[in-house]
């Protein structure tokens, strides 16, 4: 307990402050029980034993995301979790420090005394599983979601070769040959699905290919309950990398040019860059007030440039992590809304950026005229106002062209327009719900959109003409009967 204070004068006449040492309690309830799924799972997640630790990426051939296989233990044969014997249960002899260091987290700070010891008075409680029914995993790739209605697409993204597309799905990122199949006449479904890349994240965000093709990298998370940066092998359809980033959904994810980073945007208006080999964090920034929604790096990837929902694009020196430049105008009612998708030209540093205002935009990087109050002096071009909001923007292979993609009171719209002066090419009305994502294909002859129905469509980036428009995952007879 504190010790009181008689008076204020002792405050201001002390020289020191005496603060005594507590003993480390365990979180628990009212009654004194720790739950597992309110105050152990959240430790587990937090030190980033999930992430190595699912049936994606199983270290050690021990599985922490599924009730029963934590209790059983890995390939030490030991149990893991003894009920009401907290010294004769593995776990807690691989996550207790000796002389300041823990055989588990695995090259990473051991957990916190405080940590240990929740886990520790949960064993001794019973390790009781609290879990609700709809919190519980469902879903791997030997068993990857049964669909009973199409999911909303938020990320569709060509691979560099032009064969695949990644297309964003519930609790999974699919694999698709990028004609996207053909329907099987009784069923009227894909069935050309290379792969189904499960992980922890019920929501994905974003789907994007490294530079060489070779990894993907996906950002997504459970809402309200932790974010997760996952790396997959694309040949081998297998996870190397799964980070549990914060408490929250992780947003637009981007490859540095060299292929040696990959940057996130965060809900608590962070920045994040992290090496994909080694999972180690790289650059933070904290320079946006708000979610920072979408990023991506410059030319010769010195820059990382990031949009939030507080108006601004920011520009950040990667070597330093410091904050350069506020790209858009800050003056008030200069933009009208968030931002939420950026891209790079393809040889330029000139940013393209989507946002609330509904007109895509595109600004230089680098800052040429000195700064005036009021000024937007990096605006180089603004678009046509698209209806609604613009959630997903691209160049073509060469910048000669943009797409946009748009959503407003549940109806979307695609539009591609000329780089160099902004006419429209043509537009594309979408009635069944909004479009959050837009791609070009390699060659620049092909546009590929999805958002809230679920359907991918690809279209003829010269004339707008709809050539192909498919449902990316399986769905019930009656769903696909309802459409």
């Amino acid at each position: 307990m504190p010790l009181p204070i008689k008076c204020a004068a002792v405050l201001l006449l002390s020289m020191y402050v005496v603060i005594p040492v507590l003993a480390i309690e365990p979180a628990a309830d009212a009654k004194g029980d720790v739950s597992f799924f309110k105050d152990v799972m959240p430790i587990l997640r937090k030190n980033n034993c999930t992430g190595c630790h699912q049936p994606a990426k199983q270290g050690g051939d021990y599985v922490m995301t599924e009730f029963a296989a934590l209790i059983k233990g890995g390939e030490s044969g030991s149990a893991a979790v003894a009920p009401g014997k907290p010294d004769k249960s593995y776990l807690i002899e691989q996550i207790t420090p000796a002389s300041g260091k823990a055989a588990m987290p695995k090259d990473a700070p051991p957990l916190s005394d405080t940590d240990v010891a929740t886990i520790r008075k949960w064993i001794e409680q019973g390790a009781k599983d609290d879990t609700p029914a709809s919190n519980r995993p469902q879903y791997d790739a030997d068993h990857p979601p049964v669909y009973l209605a199409p999911p909303v697409l938020k990320s569709i993204e060509y691979s560099p070769k032009g064969d695949l597309l990644a297309v964003g799905g519930y609790h999974e990122v699919l694999l698709i040959k990028a004609d996207g199949g053909e329907r099987n006449a009784t069923e009227g479904v894909p069935y050309r699905t290379v792969a189904h890349l499960v992980g922890q994240s019920e929501r994905i965000e974003s789907a994007r290919f490294s530079p060489d093709g070779k990894m993907l990298a996906v950002s997504g998370g459970s809402p309200g309950r932790f974010g997760e940066l996952q790396i997959w092998d694309v040949e081998k359809k297998e996870m190397k990398l799964s980070l549990m980033i914060g408490y929250d959904t992780i947003y637009g994810a981007s490859w540095s040019p060299n292929g040696k980073m990959v940057a996130v945007g965060c809900p608590d208006n962070t920045l994040r860059a992290f090496d994909p080999e080694t999972g180690k964090q790289v650059l933070f920034s904290g320079a946006h007030n708000d979610w920072v929604l979408d990023t991506t790096f410059s030319v010769n990837g010195d820059h990382l440039i990031s949009v939030s929902r507080d108006m601004s694009m920011k520009l950040i020196e990667v070597k330093t992590e410091r904050f350069i430049d506020n790209l858009t105008s800050i003056t008030p009612g200069a933009l009208k809304g968030g931002l939420i998708a950026v891209d790079r030209h393809p040889t330029k540093d000139e940013l393209l950026c989507g946002g609330s205002d509904g007109a895509p935009k595109i600004f230089k990087m680098v800052r040429t005229e000195a700064r005036k109050i009021g000024d937007n002096a990096n605006l180089l071009r603004e678009f046509e106002k698209m209806p609604g909001r613009v959630f997903g923007v691209a160049y073509n292979n060469d910048g000669s062209r943009v797409a946009a993609g748009s959503s407003s009171d549940g109806t979307g719209q695609v539009e591609v327009y000329n780089a160099a002066d902004g006419a429209v090419v043509w537009k594309a009305e979408v009635a069944e719900g909004g479009i959050y994502t837009v791609d070009f294909s390699p060659d620049g002859k092909m546009v590929v959109a999805g958002g809230f129905d679920g359907d991918v469509r690809i279209y003829d980036s010269a004339d707008g003409k709809l050539i192909k428009r498919f449902l990316p995952v399986e769905v019930s007879k009656q769903a696909v009967a309802a459409r």
